[in-house]
């Protein structure tokens, strides 16, 4: 008799828990691990994108603002007080550079604008590099789930099919309801590594892409404010 699609869902539940419950503590305890990779994640994708659209639009926000400023070098403090937006973090490290070199030439008696330049221009990149670790936070270990994910599941698998069929040899009994328990437990494993890495590496591409693309913005800017500020020094 067909079974009713009403009550299909409640059975394919039921028959995983009964799969989960046939396996192997080792199956059981990879499979339960796979499961916390799963949320954390999906708990890493969510929050890294909602971080990158935030800054993006942050970034935005302050560019335009910048944008209608007729100078740059004569910006108040509380303008170089932003550092949680990535632009502003550079902006602020650029002209306290320049400002600290102009002091420091002054104090000598020189007037030297290149190297002002120069010590703008080395502040750019170290806070370029800075942000740029900031874009790239978190990736490293979701890049882990997505690569390690799937060779864990086959690593439940391949134990537990091992272990399936040495109780079969113990009992001295390889009927096929002797070894479905334990290989469908250990064949659990691997769906659930795949169930892991699938969404995952669809969502660290999209994120990979994102953070390059947020990465190349960042460098576009640094470049434009050096062009501003030694426009300004002339």
């Amino acid at each position: 008799m067909p079974v009713p699609l009403t009550l299909a869902p409640v059975l394919a539940v039921t028959n995983v828990v009964q799969v989960f419950a046939g396996a192997d503590h080792i199956g059981q305890i990879i499979t339960g691990l796979l499961g916390v990779f799963s949320i954390i994640a999906w708990a890493i994708m969510w929050g890294k994108h909602r971080d990158l659209k935030e800054l993006r639009r942050l970034n935005l926000i302050f560019e335009s603002q910048l944008r209608n400023e007729r100078s740059l070098l004569d910006q108040p403090e509380a303008a170089r007080n932003q550092r949680d937006i990535p632009y502003a973090d550079l902006f602020a490290d650029a002209v306290e550079a320049y400002w600290r070199a102009a002091a420091i030439g002054k104090e000598r008696g020189s007037t030297d604008t290149r190297a002002r330049l120069e010590h703008a221009e080395n502040a750019l990149q170290r806070a370029l590099a800075r942000q740029t670790l900031r874009y790239e936070s978190s990736m490293v270990f979701l890049a882990s789930i997505v690569s390690g994910a799937p060779f864990l599941g086959l690593l439940g698998t391949v134990w537990g099919v091992m272990t399936a069929f040495s109780d079969a040899a113990a009992r001295g009994s390889a009927d096929i309801i002797t070894l479905a328990p334990g290989v469908a437990g250990a064949l659990l494993t691997t769906i659930a590594g795949l169930l892991v890495a699938i969404p995952s590496v669809f969502g660290y591409n999209y994120l990979f892409a994102c953070t390059k693309r947020l990465i190349t913005e960042l460098e576009n800017f640094a470049s434009s404010l050096a062009d501003r500020i030694e426009l300004e020094s002339k």
